[in-house]
């Protein structure tokens, strides 16, 4: 056990106190517990900090901090793409789709690919959301925390595991959206405090000569590392073509746009903090907000990883431990640097990091599962259900779910590389929901049936392609330029020709009447609105909604936004 008596204090007192909060948050609106907007939206009461912090506490897991510390270490900066690239999908979330979903009036993202095309569509991407929700956010961010847990505490990973979801499960599922939203802004700045705290001892530790380590002169002592070793690739975000880690920049530029349009605009698990937004102002600033705090985590979670390899290297960590047949077993990298480089007392704020991390991400998958089936499944064989049978019938949900997303972690456990593996499951997923989400919003001309057969067709086809790669590891579709980014591109494009070709074949028959969608909660414009389609009228036709300041406006806000990535990306090319 390498942790003391006051780093398990801390992290014990972080565990109690976050559970309590958790559930004193249900507990305030236990006059409408039986209220379902309360329970799983929040009764739309969130605004745009509240939104922005739980989108990235939902997204950033200990699956970030230990992953992305391994990429760091064995790549350099490259997979910190996944978290720059982000900010530009934020903002298709907050400008494009927020307003078309806070005005449809949804509660899950399946209800608004039925409204806009029909209930098979639904039922589809019911059923991947939940999914997803099980394998790709609870199970991966367990799997990596008790990796790290077994690590730094000594006891068996499987058993570290159940008792954090016993006590992530027990706020979630008493306390709703608003229980998981309180609970994920507080571990934010947790978890981004532990973060930095990591990261500047790092970089003060490479400082200074190999003697006598400590200072600021870091950075300079990072360069020359790499450049002694011929690394110095490893600061460069965009690759060129050939590239041994296999990620060229034009399959960042063409395959992570799939990705995240999946993730961030059509992933129940995500929007629904955006579904929560008291109004429409709050859900389009929200996400730029969240786009904000995804510039910091390659400077926190990815950097530190390539500060562990240069220390390793110039023989200031000892990384001994992990070493197996010659060569470091860099799952364990950021549990090397916490036992390494912090003081005792340090490390436990360290771990609370860690644990925030992970009850944050569990939580807010738990929350959306039971959203999900709740409304896409539940009341759709009874839709009669009142409100307190269908909260009842969310909390059993999330319970199961989280009982076989325990099951799933030793399989996951095989992926060399846990991030890589997790992203190259979404390649294959993503792809058609993709199309037929952005095709549906910005084409009034895409047909139900059409969506209908491309989810179907994309998703069996995208199976059949991971199946193969799976099973056939030196097979031709394994060794396309780009990996599975560009895998995502090419089945995103065939699914999009497919769904266009079909509409263009079976369009719909014109609608009885046309009514718009009506207006938000708070009343705001629908211009842009084409009736039953629920489709924008132009592409552009969501820049026309004003903002309510001209320096709160969301369309400034995101301009900035994207001058400041592309600043970034000129920095680190």
């Amino acid at each position: 056990m390498h942790l003391g008596a006051v780093d398990l204090t801390v992290a014990a007192v972080y565990l109690v106190g976050i559970v309590a909060i958790g559930l004193i948050a249900g507990w305030r609106h236990k006059k409408r517990e039986g209220a379902a907007d309360e329970y799983f939206l929040a009764g739309k009461s969130l605004g745009w900090a509240s939104i922005g912090l739980a989108l990235f506490a939902t997204n950033i897991s200990t699956l970030h901090l230990v992953s992305l510390a391994q990429n760091g270490f064995d790549t350099g900066l490259l997979n910190g793409n996944f978290e720059w690239m982000a900010g530009f999908t934020l903002v298709l979330l907050g400008l494009f789709f927020a307003p078309f979903y806070i005005r449809s009036g949804i509660a899950t993202l399946p209800d608004f690919l039925e409204r806009r095309y029909n209930r098979v569509c639904r039922d589809c991407l019911a059923f991947v959301s939940v999914l997803t929700a099980v394998v790709i956010h609870i199970a991966f961010a367990l799997l990596t925390g008790g990796i790290i847990l077994e690590e730094l505490l000594g006891i068996p990973m499987m058993a570290s595991i159940v008792v954090l979801c016993a006590l992530t499960g027990l706020y979630t599922i008493v306390g709703g959206l608003l229980a998981v939203v309180v609970t994920e802004s507080i571990q934010t700045v947790v978890l981004l405090a532990g973060a930095a705290i990591i990261t500047g001892l790092a970089f003060w530790n490479l400082g200074g000569p190999a003697d006598a380590p400590g200072g600021w002169d870091g950075w300079q002592n990072l360069q020359s590392i790499l450049a002694e070793k011929g690394e110095e690739r490893k600061l460069s975000m965009l690759r060129p073509h050939g590239d041994p880690d296999g990620m060229p920049w034009y399959a960042i530029l063409l395959g992570y746009p799939v990705l995240g349009i999946w993730y961030w605009c059509a992933d129940q698990t995500i929007v629904q903090r955006v579904l929560g937004a008291k109004d429409e102002h709050h859900a389009r600033q929200g996400p730029i907000f969240a786009g904000v705090l995804k510039i910091l985590p390659v400077f926190l979670f990815v950097l530190p990883g390539l500060l562990a390899y240069a220390l390793h290297q110039d023989g200031r960590l000892d990384l001994s431990m992990l070493v197996v047949d010659g060569e470091v077993q860099s799952k364990g990298v950021y549990a090397g640097m916490i036992t390494e480089l912090l003081p005792l007392g340090l490390r436990g704020v360290i771990v609370a990091a860690l644990m925030a991390a992970l009850m944050s991400t569990v939580s807010g998958a738990l929350n959306s599962i039971s959203t999900l089936v709740s409304y896409d499944v539940v009341r759709r064989f009874r839709p009669n259900t009142d409100d307190r049978a269908l909260v009842r019938a969310g909390r059993i949900s999330a319970a199961v779910a989280l009982v076989l997303a325990i099951v799933l972690v030793p399989a996951l456990n095989l992926f060399e590389s846990i991030f890589n593996g997790m992203a190259s499951i979404i390649s294959h997923i993503a792809p058609p929901i993709t199309a037929v989400l952005v095709l549906g919003v910005f084409w009034k001309g895409a047909s139900a049936r059409a969506a209908a057969t491309t989810l179907i067709g994309g998703s069996l086809l995208g199976v059949a392609v991971f199946t193969t790669n799976t099973l056939l590891p030196d097979g031709p579709l394994n060794q396309l330029p780009g990996g599975f980014m560009m895998m995502a591109f090419d089945l995103c494009v065939i699914c999009m020709i497919a769904h266009v070709a079909l509409s263009l074949l079976w369009p719909d028959p014109p609608p009885a009447s046309v009514a718009a969608a009506g207006p938000g909660s708070a009343g705001e414009n629908t211009a842009g609105l084409v009736g039953s389609d629920l489709a924008w009228e132009t592409p552009l036709a969501a820049l026309k909604i004003p903002g309510r300041s001209r320096l709160g406006d969301p369309r400034l806000l995101s301009a900035l936004l994207l001058a400041v990535m592309v600043v970034l990306y000129a920095l680190f090319r």
